[in-house]
């Protein structure tokens, strides 16, 4: 049992990608749903399905790589607001990661969302993680 879930799907999703395997396991939640689908719709994974077994649920996703030698889509992950010390940030304070290349996940009012769609929104919240 883990106490921070986030920082557990990013450094999942961080050894797959070092690894260079093609899938990765993530235990089930509601946050990791909606953290897949937001990295999903932004095009730096391919899929994820959910699996229930008799005991357990958990995610299946699978990586996108780029080229022959299967260079990662995503170059890295950092995980920004921790149990110990939460981030927040208003729709005008929202962080641009490397100039716009990169995602900030940012839990809402509206949802877990990308820092463009909170700025479009007009609206701030918690900054989970970066992703480039």
């Amino acid at each position: 049992m883990t106490n921070d879930t986030i920082a557990d799907v990013l450094t999942r999703i961080r050894n797959a990608n070092l690894a260079k395997h093609q899938i990765a396991q993530i235990p089930f939640t509601k946050v990791a749903k909606n953290i897949l689908n937001v990295l999903k719709k932004e095009g730096f994974i391919h899929e994820f399905e959910e699996i229930k077994d008799y005991v357990n649920r958990y995610f299946i996703i699978s990586l996108k790589y780029e080229g022959k030698n299967k260079k990662p889509i995503i170059t890295e992950l950092k995980r920004i607001s921790k149990p110990g010390l939460r981030v927040y940030a208003t729709h005008k304070e929202m962080p641009k990661v490397l100039g716009g290349i990169g995602i900030a996940i940012v839990s809402t009012s509206k949802g877990i969302i990308t820092d463009k769609h909170a700025r479009h929104l007009g609206i701030g919240g918690e900054v989970l993680c970066y992703i480039w």
